[in-house]
C-alpha cells in the first residue's frame, strides 16, 4: 500500500513539473508520450556534444538548436528550411522557419481551423495570438500572398485562443538578442509594474495655446500640424522640434471665444489625401459677417482651401484662399466643424445644430440647411466656377428638399468623428463614428454609427453613455497603430473631464461591447494626463495624441500640453512599426510651377483669374483689343509701339512716321527691335 501510495506522489509531482512552465498562454508541457513531430515520428534527443556547441554559439550558431537545444525534430544541424521562406533576416523570420523542429510539430501544424482557413498554408504553425500580431506587422511586407486578410482576420485563423499548444513553444531568451516581444527581459519588469494592464498617456509637447486638434498631412514627413484655437497651426517635426513660425496664421481672421462654452475659433484641419502633390489643405473657422457686428448672431462657420507655398512646405500661402461654404450661426455652441477625408477621397464635413430651434429657423431668413448634418462632398473638381461637385451616390443628390451636400442628418454636438481607414465595403460605405448629445441643453452623450441618409433625430444611437457628471464627449478615434497593438481596431473615446473607455467587436457581425480604459498614474508611468480634454490627434504611423489644458477658458495662456497614447508594456517604438522619415518637398507639379495668374484645382488644372487666359493664365485679356501692333500685357492694358499711345494704342503721335511712311528697311528693324526689347523688360 505504501509503495503505491509512493508511486501516485511521483505521478502527480511529474504531472505538476511539467505543467509548471506553462508559457504563451498554454496550459502546460505536453507528456513526453504525446510528443511528435511533423511526420507522426519521435523527437530525437541531441547528445550533450552538440547541445553545448549549440547554446554556445561556437559552432558557427544553428538557431533552431538553440530553441530546442534538448529534444528536437532536427537532429542534424544542415536542416533545410522547411517553413517559410521569408525575404528579411528578422528574429522571428528565424524563429518561424523552426517550427519545424519543435518537438510539439504534429500538434503545432495539424489543426481543423488551419486546414479550413481561406489564406491556410500548410507549413504555418499554430501562432500564440501576441506572436501572431507581431510576425504579422513584421512579415508583412515581404510574404505579401499569405496577409491577403487584416490582422484579425489573419489572426483568428492561425491565432491561438483557447489556452492550447500554440508557436513559439520556447523562451524566446534564448535567442540573446532584443526582442520587441512580452518575454523580453525589460519588459517583464514593466509588466510586473503595470500588473492592471493599465495605458499610459507620454507628455510630448507643453506650452501651446488652446490646442484643439492635431493632424499629419500623409507626406512621409511625420510632421505633427496642432491647431490652435486662436487661428494659429503649428509644426512639430519627427525630432520633437516646435518650429517657430506658425504653418498657418490666420487669428486676425478668426473670430474665437474666450468665455467657458464658447466654441467659436479654429475648428478643424484636414490635409487632401494627394496632398504631397497638390499641396491642397481644408480648414473651418468661425469668423465675423460684418467687421463693425456685434453679439453671436452675426457669426459665420466658413470652410475654406488652402495651398502650401511653392518655396516654403513648412508654410501655407495665404493668398491661395478659397471658400468652399459659410454656414451662418446664431449661437455660440453645438458648432462641430470638423472636417474628414475618408478612405473614398470625399470630404465629410460635421455640423452642429448650433443651438438653432425650430421657431429660430421660422423667424429669420438666412439660415443655414446644413447645421446639424454631415456633408460630404467632392473637391477634386475640374470646374474652375465652383470649388465642390456632388457625388451621385449622395442620398439627396436629386433632392428639391434638402441640399445635395447632405450625406446625414440629426446630428447635435458631435465630438472629434472618427473614420476607419482599413473599412470600406463593396458598396463603398465607410465605418464612421461620432460622440454626440442626446439634445440641445444637455450632457447625456450617445455614439452614433453614420450611415448615409440616416436621420438620427428619430434614429437609434449605436451605443448610449448616459450622462457622466456634467462632462460633454469630446471625441475618439479608431485606433489603427502599432505600438499599443492590444488597442488594434477598438474605438476609444472620452469627455472632457478624461474619462476613457473603449468599444471593441469581436467581428463584424457581433455587437460592440464597452469597457473602461485604464490610464496609469505618474507614480506608474512617469507621467499622467493633467486638465481639461480638449481634443485628440492621429501620426502617420496611426498613433494616437490627447490635447489638453489645464485652464480651459484662459486662451492666452500656454497650459496646453500634448499627450501620446502608449502601451507600456512593449517599447516606445516597437521595430516592426518603424517608418523612414522623408524630407518635405516642395510643390513640383506643372500647374503650381506655371500657373503664375490663377489658382490650381486639387487635380491639377489651371483656372485663370480674370482677365487672363491660356493653358497657365500666362496670356492677359484686351477688351477691346490693342490696335496698330500692340501687345496686351495685362489685363485692359496695351503696351504700344513706338510711335502710338492710348488705352487701346488707337492714337498716333504728332511728328511721326507711320510704319507706311518708313523709307528705310534698316529703319524697320531697327524700331521692331527696341519695341522687343522694351516689351522684355517689362514683362521681366
Amino acid at each position: 500500500m505504501k509503495h503505491l501510495k509512493f508511486v501516485l506522489l511521483l505521478a502527480i509531482a511529474a504531472n505538476f513539473w511539467e505543467c509548471g512552465d506553462a508559457k504563451f498562454g498554454e496550459k502546460g508541457e505536453l507528456s513526453p508520450r504525446r510528443r511528435r513531430c511533423y511526420d507522426g515520428s519521435l523527437p530525437k534527443r541531441l547528445k550533450k556534444k552538440e547541445r553545448k556547441l549549440s547554446l554556445d554559439g561556437s559552432d558557427g550558431g544553428e538557431v533552431c538548436h538553440r530553441l530546442y537545444p534538448r529534444v528536437s525534430c532536427c537532429p542534424s544541424r544542415r536542416m533545410g528550411n522547411k517553413c517559410l521562406s521569408i525575404g528579411n533576416e528578422s528574429h522571428l523570420s528565424e524563429e518561424i522557419k523552426c517550427a519545424h523542429c519543435s518537438p510539439h510539430a504534429q500538434m503545432l501544424f495539424h489543426s481543423p481551423k488551419l486546414e479550413k482557413a481561406p489564406h491556410r498554408e500548410q507549413d504555418l504553425p499554430h501562432l500564440c495570438h501576441d506572436y501572431c500580431q507581431e510576425f504579422y506587422y513584421t512579415c508583412r511586407g515581404h510574404v505579401p500572398e499569405l496577409f491577403q486578410a487584416d490582422v484579425d482576420e489573419f489572426c483568428q485563423y492561425y491565432g491561438r485562443k483557447d489556452g492550447g499548444l500554440c508557436f513559439p513553444d520556447f523562451h524566446r531568451k534564448q535567442l540573446r538578442r532584443d526582442s520587441n516581444y512580452l518575454l523580453d527581459e525589460n519588459i517583464e519588469v514593466i509588466n510586473r509594474k503595470h500588473k492592471h494592464n493599465c495605458y499610459c498617456t507620454q507628455e510630448i509637447l507643453s506650452g501651446l495655446r488652446q490646442p484643439v486638434g492635431m493632424v499629419h498631412c500623409g507626406d512621409g514627413s511625420q510632421r505633427l500640424f496642432i491647431f490652435e484655437k486662436e487661428g494659429f497651426v503649428r509644426i512639430l517635426t519627427h525630432d520633437m522640434e516646435l518650429l517657430k513660425e506658425p504653418f498657418l496664421d490666420i487669428h486676425k481672421l478668426v473670430q474665437s471665444g474666450i468665455k467657458g462654452g464658447d466654441e467659436r475659433g479654429l475648428l478643424s484641419l484636414a490635409f487632401h489625401p494627394n496632398y504631397k502633390k497638390n499641396g491642397k489643405l481644408y480648414v473651418s473657422y468661425t469668423t465675423n459677417q460684418e467687421r463693425w457686428a456685434i453679439g453671436p448672431h452675426d457669426h459665420i462657420l466658413r470652410v475654406v482651401e488652402y495651398t502650401v507655398s511653392r518655396k516654403n512646405p513648412n508654410q501655407v500661402d495665404t493668398r491661395t484662399t478659397r471658400v468652399l461654404m459659410e454656414v451662418a450661426e446664431l449661437h455660440r455652441k453645438h458648432l462641430g466643424g470638423q472636417l474628414l477625408f475618408g478612405p473614398d477621397g470625399l470630404l465629410h464635413i460635421f455640423l452642429g445644430d448650433g443651438m438653432i430651434t425650430l421657431d429660430d429657423m421660422e423667424e429669420m431668413d438666412g439660415l443655414s440647411d446644413f447645421t446639424g448634418s454631415v456633408l460630404r462632398v467632392d473637391v477634386d473638381t475640374d470646374w474652375c466656377s465652383t470649388p465642390y461637385s456632388i457625388p451621385r451616390n449622395n442620398p439627396y443628390f436629386n433632392s428639391t428638399n434638402q441640399p445635395p451636400e447632405i450625406f446625414a442628418h440629426g446630428l447635435h454636438d458631435p465630438g472629434r468623428c472618427a473614420v476607419d481607414k482599413l473599412h470600406m465595403d463593396t458598396n463603398g460605405s465607410l465605418l464612421i463614428l461620432c460622440t454626440d448629445t442626446v439634445g440641445k441643453n444637455t450632457t447625456t452623450g450617445r455614439i452614433l454609427l453614420v450611415i448615409k441618409g440616416k436621420d438620427y433625430e428619430n434614429e437609434p444611437s449605436m451605443f448610449d453613455l448616459g450622462s457622466n457628471e456634467g462632462a460633454v464627449p469630446v471625441g475618439g478615434f479608431i485606433y489603427r497603430g502599432c505600438q499599443s497593438r492590444r488597442l488594434y481596431g477598438s474605438y476609444v473615446f472620452g469627455d472632457k473631464n478624461g474619462n476613457f473607455r473603449i468599444l471593441q467587436r469581436p467581428s463584424e457581425d457581433r455587437s460592440w461591447q464597452e469597457k473602461p480604459l485604464c490610464l496609469g498614474t505618474g507614480s506608474s508611468c512617469g507621467s499622467s494626463l493633467v486638465g481639461h480634454i480638449l481634443g485628440f490627434g492621429e501620426d502617420e504611423l496611426g498613433e494616437v495624441y490627447i490635447l489638453a489644458s489645464s485652464k480651459s477658458t484662459a486662451i492666452q495662456s500656454h497650459s496646453g500640453k500634448l499627450y501620446k497614447l502608449v502601451d507600456p508594456k512593449r517599447p516606445q517604438v516597437p521595430k516592426e512599426c518603424r517608418r523612414p522619415v522623408e524630407d518635405p518637398e516642395m510643390l513640383s507639379n506643372a500647374c503650381s510651377r506655371e500657373c503664375k495668374n490663377g489658382h490650381c484645382t486639387p487635380t491639377g488644372k489651371c483656372c485663370c483669374n480674370s482677365g487672363w487666359e491660356g493653358p497657365f493664365c500666362l496670356l492677359a485679356k484686351c477688351e477691346p483689343a490693342c490696335r496698330n501692333g500692340g501687345v496686351c500685357v495685362e489685363p485692359n492694358k496695351c503696351l504700344c509701339k513706338e510711335g502710338f499711345s492710348g488705352s487701346q494704342c488707337e492714337k498716333g503721335d504728332r511728328g511721326t512716321r507711320g510704319d507706311g511712311e518708313k523709307d528705310s528697311i534698316l529703319e524697320h528693324i531697327i524700331d521692331m527691335t527696341s519695341y522687343l526689347l522694351d516689351l522684355t523688360s517689362y514683362i521681366v
